[in-house]
C-alpha cells in the first residue's frame, strides 16, 4: 500500500527543525527579554549580548523541549503506574517541565542561573510554587 507521505530521515530533521524555530519565534513574542531595560540596549555591546543569547537558545531550547516532552511522558507511565500517585507524577513533570527555556544576556552575565532542571519551591507563605506560580499547596494535594 503506497502511503501519502513518505517520511526520511531528512524530513524528520526538516520537521525538527522547522518547529524549534516556530517555538523560538513564539517563544520570543509571548516572553520580552528580561534585559530589556539594560543599559546596555542600543549600543553594541549589548547587540552583542542579543545576537549570542539567541544563537544560544537556538541551540539549547530543542534540547531542553525534547527533555520536556520526555519528561511529559515519563511522569504520565509514572502515574500509571502509581495507580494515580498525583505527587510522584507531578514531581517528575515539574523536573521535567520547570525551568529555563530560553537564554537572556542576564543568563550569560552571570546574573540569572539557568536551571535546566525545573524544580518546586516554597514560598514564605508555606505555599509551594513553581517557576511560573502555578501551584499552590491547595492544588498539590
Amino acid at each position: 500500500m503506497k502511503t501519502l507521505i513518505n517520511f526520511n530521515k531528512r524530513s524528520w530533521v526538516t520537521l525538527f527543525v522547522s518547529l524549534s524555530f516556530l517555538s523560538l519565534i513564539s517563544l520570543s513574542a509571548l516572553c520580552p527579554s528580561a534585559s530589556a531595560t539594560s543599559a546596555e540596549e542600543g549600543t553594541p555591546s549589548g547587540a552583542g549580548m542579543q545576537a549570542a543569547s539567541a544563537a544560544t537558545t537556538i541551540l539549547y531550547f530543542p534540547l531542553k523541549a525534547a527533555f520536556a516532552l520526555c519528561g511529559s511522558v515519563v511522569g504520565g507511565l509514572t502515574y500509571v503506574f502509581t495507580a494515580g500517585d498525583v505527587p510522584a507524577a507531578q514531581s517528575v513533570w515539574e523536573t521535567s517541565m520547570y525551568g529555563t527555556y530560553a537564554i537572556t544576556p542576564d543568563h550569560l552575565r552571570g546574573d540569572r542561573p539557568v536551571n535546566f532542571l525545573g524544580e518546586r519551591q516554597r514560598a514564605d507563605s508555606g505555599s509551594f510554587t513553581s517557576d511560573q506560580g502555578l501551584y499552590t499547596e491547595e492544588t498539590i494535594k
